[in-house]
């Protein structure tokens, strides 16, 4: 075999089109192939399942690093590293344990930004917006009642300059979220399997 028939082989089975070059259990591997499309495609899961696990990826990810927040501002022990550790892992951890599932946006602008490059279905797009509003409220109502909250600790950040360049500095911070988010869930030379549950 040519080194390009090789590379071209070992493409297709990175896509999953091949599974063994075994010529005499090939037709094995394909009817396996086709019970494993069946039972990991994206339209076994139903949009019930996709809300419900959008909604607690949500609430974790809020609970989690909206909680970190909370533990260093009231008792001073979790330090701005460690902060930005809690966050980092609590959106790994959920995105693999339940990414397979609801695609793991946890964040309305996501899916949006997903949305109009048509990489989501826009029928869905409610749904996913009430569940993650409806996870961070409980992550944050579960946070208030957990610890004992007073109105003196303030979790949020203060502007430091006028409204017009917080709201700037906000704009070019999400920006930069979307244009990473997007860059690696859109690009087909990211994600080379989307395109073939499609």
């Amino acid at each position: 075999m040519s080194r390009k028939g090789e590379e071209e082989e070992i493409s297709e089975m990175e896509l999953g089109h091949i599974t063994n070059t075994n010529t005499g259990t090939r037709e094995t591997d394909e009817s396996n192939q086709n019970i494993d499309l069946c039972c990991s495609s994206n339209a076994v899961v139903t949009l019930a399942q996709k809300v419900i696990a959008e909604a607690i990826g949500t609430y974790f990810v809020i609970f989690a690093g909206c909680g970190s927040v909370a533990v260093n501002k009231i008792y001073g022990s979790v330090t701005f590293p460690g902060i930005c550790v809690t966050w980092g892992l609590i959106v790994m951890v959920m995105v693999y344990t339940v990414g397979h599932v609801s695609g793991a946006h946890f964040n309305p602008a996501v899916t949006i930004t997903l949305t109009i490059f048509r990489r989501f279905p826009y029928k869905e797009v409610p749904f996913y917006i009430v569940a993650q509003l409806m996870g961070s409220i409980l992550a944050s109502g579960t946070i208030a009642l957990a610890m004992d909250v007073t109105p003196k600790d303030y979790f949020g950040t203060v502007p430091v300059g006028s409204n017009g360049q917080s709201l700037a500095i906000e704009i070019i911070i999400s920006f930069l979220l979307m244009f990473v988010i997007s860059a690696v869930a859109t690009d087909k030379r990211a994600v080379c399997l989307y395109q073939e549950l499609q």
